[in-house]
């Protein structure tokens, strides 16, 4: 809903999420919320935010939690800085050499993405160590005056080092990183950064981290400047940082905008009794999965990851196991060369936008959703953009043409469901890949489109429910307000689990990096979580486990080895190669009040949509005119400002007292 004039002038928290075509914004102010949606500005993204951060009046004391794209954007379109990167010598080129995994098996020509470092920019440096960190060749003055003088001559605008081994000893990265600092551009650090083994991941997540820090750090500078409030930036493990922090790292922003998301959405599906929960957030990019509150989700529901590759790009940092595919409102539709519809994933964003939007965009899956009557009216989030039907119907009737087909409603109708394919592949991917049943929980829909196709891919899936949260067009928003501070340091041991002291002082040392990060006032509240990723000797990956306490962990490694590969050894000595302490802070916010139990009020309009192969009347409601236990029928379109809900014919849904939408597929007789 948009902010009502009377909002006071000075907010106490704001929740912000920048999108392909909107950037979200949630209000508090004593305990009530407002949410109001502000058009994005791509080729300049402060701005949609610092518009937000105004409107919302945040100010002096306003908490303000950003959940942030800018991060992945420039990974994703390659906008990155100059670097150079410096390694031990006789490696240079491991970032290009990489992995044998090939993620197409059946490629005649397999493409790969160059690294993000061409060799004319990879130095090498005279030193070495063993795999224990012992040194073999030492790094001199000279040494060091050299590598210097030839990272100079390559005119970089920031600068990674990864040597060999430095997770074991530091010493060598810390002299070099010293002497290039005088340079003056950023110097990211692998054995500060990410001091974990496998120095392929390790090297590449240093340069990623290097390649965003000149844009990340303007983009965030620009935006503290503008605003006084206290900025957090939400990171990809779900927690926030702030902005120096959040500059300095700018790699483990990645993921930040979904993240934010998936504490709300499962505190959607709790509050309405649902256990699991399997998002679907689609925005006008790309629509984000993941699987909540089962398997093997963290101590919070909320599932991670310690390593992932992220545009092509891999990262050994903790993230929020979320997937991602390029299916969402602004992704374009078109024939290719042998005449086959293809939905994505290149997008129209939010300029020119869809062709609904009047700036002579290209066919896209929200055009589709105008043709079909999925979306009605003339406008979106409260008239913020103008939706120009003709123009949809033309660009789609162009697309029925070079696809043999009838006329744009049978090209929407074709564009649907290959989105639908897309999305439905993508919640497959996080649940029965993984050995999960979609049918054991409710598919929680948000972002702005989420709630156009969530009926069908819940029924394709046989989830139980479809929860359409409170706010459903802005929970990313809503996740980055109410989520808390978060600080994760690790470690490599590589020691067998046995070895409980020398472990223990290990956790203790990151415990105290962890706290290091909270203000003092801050630190006497943090929750504490120790997690260990271990494997039997002679394996090549990990399991994550709680490590503590340190004397059943190897008991407890076998539990879960056979709980996911169907086996375990118990006669057999378990490593530990890292060691992971998590701090965490919940976010300081009044209770929100309860939202008041309303009446029905109305009824609602009518509408044609296409559906199942035919146009037929739908119910058309506006969500607010919807009161506590209300129950409708489809076909119909329920309105949300900054979202919309279609549910189908044989659906039917209430609404929960917390206000969420519940919809349920009727039993076929």
């Amino acid at each position: 809903m948009a902010i009502r004039p009377e909002l006071p002038t000075r907010a106490d928290a704001v929740g912000v999420d920048t999108g392909g075509t909107f950037t979200d914004v949630v209000v508090q102010v004593g305990r009530t919320r407002q949410a109001f949606k502000v058009p994005s500005t791509p080729a300049a993204p402060q701005e949609a935010v610092i518009s937000g951060l105004t409107r919302a009046g945040a100010g002096v004391g306003t908490e303000v939690r950003h959940g942030s794209t800018v991060a992945t954007n420039a990974l994703l379109e390659r906008k990155l800085a100059r670097v150079t990167f410096v390694t031990t010598e006789g490696f240079e080129d491991l970032l290009e050499i990489g992995r044998q995994d090939r993620p197409d098996l059946y490629a005649l020509v397999p493409h790969r993405e160059p690294p993000l470092v061409p060799a004319e920019r990879r130095i090498g440096v005279r030193e070495r160590l063993n795999a224990g960190g012992r040194v073999r060749l030492a790094l001199t003055d000279a040494e060091i005056t050299r590598v210097v003088k030839r990272v100079r001559a390559t005119r970089p605008e920031a600068i990674a080092i990864g040597l060999l081994h430095a997770w074991a000893h530091p010493q060598h990265e810390r002299r070099l990183a010293r002497a290039l600092a005088a340079l003056g551009v950023p110097v990211s650090v692998s054995s500060e950064l990410v001091p974990e083994i496998r120095e392929f991941e390790r090297f590449a997540t240093t340069v990623a981290n290097a390649a965003l820090q000149p844009r990340v750090a303007g983009y965030l500078d620009a935006i503290a400047r503008a605003t006084r409030g206290r900025i957090e930036v939400v990171l990809s493990h779900g927690g926030t940082a702030p902005p120096v922090q959040a500059a300095r790292e700018p790699v483990r922003q990645l993921l930040s905008g979904p993240a934010a998301g998936l504490r709300a959405a499962l505190a959607a599906a709790r509050e309405c009794g649902f256990a699991a929960a399997l998002t679907l957030d689609v925005g006008g990019t790309s629509t984000d999965c993941a699987l909540l509150g089962a398997g093997e989700s963290g101590e919070d529901g909320l599932p991670r990851r310690r390593a992932r590759e992220i545009a092509g790009v891999p990262v050994l940092l903790p993230t929020l196991d979320v997937h991602t595919v390029g299916a969402g409102g602004g992704s374009i539709a078109r024939a290719d060369a042998g005449g086959l519809l293809c939905v994505g994933p290149q997008s129209a964003g939010a300029d020119p936008g869809p062709a609904c939007y009047g700036r002579g965009g290209p066919a896209t899956v929200t055009d589709a959703m105008v043709v079909l009557g999925r979306l009605p009216g003339d406008s979106l989030a409260e008239g913020a953009l103008t939706l120009h039907r003709a123009r949809a119907e033309a660009a789609l009737s162009q697309l029925a043409r070079q696809l043999g087909l009838r006329d744009a409603t049978a090209a929407a109708v074709g564009v649907q469901r290959v989105a639908d394919a897309h999305m439905e592949a993508a919640l497959r991917k996080v649940s029965v890949e993984r050995g999960e049943d979609p049918r054991d929980a409710a598919l929680v829909a948000f972002g702005g489109a989420g709630g156009l196709h969530a009926c069908e891919l819940a029924a394709a899936l046989g989830a139980r429910a479809v929860v359409w949260p409170r706010h459903a067009g802005v929970l990313c928003a809503l996740g980055a307000l109410e989520g808390g501070s978060r600080r994760e340091r690790s470690r490599t041991v590589m020691c067998a689990a046995s070895e409980s002291v020398a472990m223990a002082r290990t956790l203790d040392t990151l415990e105290r990096e962890v706290l290091s990060r909270f203000a003092p006032s801050e630190r006497r509240g943090v929750r504490r979580q120790a997690w260990a990723e271990a494997r039997y000797f002679g394996q090549a990956h990990e399991l994550s486990l709680p490590a503590l306490p340190l004397a059943t962990l190897s008991r407890r490694f076998h539990q879960v080895h056979a709980k996911r590969y169907g086996f375990a050894d118990a006669e057999r000595e378990v490593q530990v190669v890292t060691l992971e302490m998590r701090g965490a802070l919940p976010a300081r916010l009044a209770s929100v009040a309860a939202p008041a139990r309303v009446r029905t009020r109305g009824a609602a309009t009518r509408t044609q949509v296409h559906d199942d192969g035919a146009w037929s009347a739908a119910a058309l409601w506006r969500r607010e005119a919807l009161g506590s236990g209300a129950r409708i029928a489809g076909p119909a379109v329920v309105l949300d400002s900054g979202a919309t809900f279609w549910l189908p014919r044989g659906w039917s849904a209430r609404v929960h007292a917390g206000r969420a939408l519940i919809a349920t597929q009727e039993a076929k007789r």
